[in-house]
């Protein structure tokens, strides 16, 4: 069993920054994918950002196309934590931001509620 704790969430004006951890415990052996996804209401939760473990190749990152430019995502690996740094904050980036790992299977973490004003 994998569990997952999210901390960072908040309310910031539009420009802004926040960061948001995800530290996860458990069987996290083999994590094969470590990041973050949001829902807003009424839309489908989507990509915001992964990282996905390569072995010897090395780590390999993905964002969605909407914070491309503006958020990072790194590793802990030693805690088996992610942040997220989420700069040049916009209103539509208000959202439940959710943790997200893939070992066996996915694991969704309870969310975070981020929250940008204009």
């Amino acid at each position: 069993q994998v569990r997952l704790v999210e901390s960072g969430g908040g309310s910031v004006q539009a420009g802004g920054s926040l960061r948001l951890s995800c530290a996860a415990s458990g069987s996290t052996d083999s994590i094969n994918v470590i990041g973050w996804h949001r829902q807003a209401p009424g839309k489908q939760r989507e990509l915001v950002a992964t990282i996905r473990s390569g072995g010897n190749s090395g780590d390999s990152t993905n964002f969605g196309d909407s914070v491309k430019g503006r958020f990072t995502i790194s590793r802990a690996n030693a805690k088996n934590t992610v942040y997220l740094q989420m700069n040049g904050l916009k209103p539509e980036d208000t959202a439940v931001y959710y943790c997200y790992i893939y070992t066996a299977r996915p694991y969704w973490g309870q969310g975070t509620q981020v929250t940008v004003s204009s």
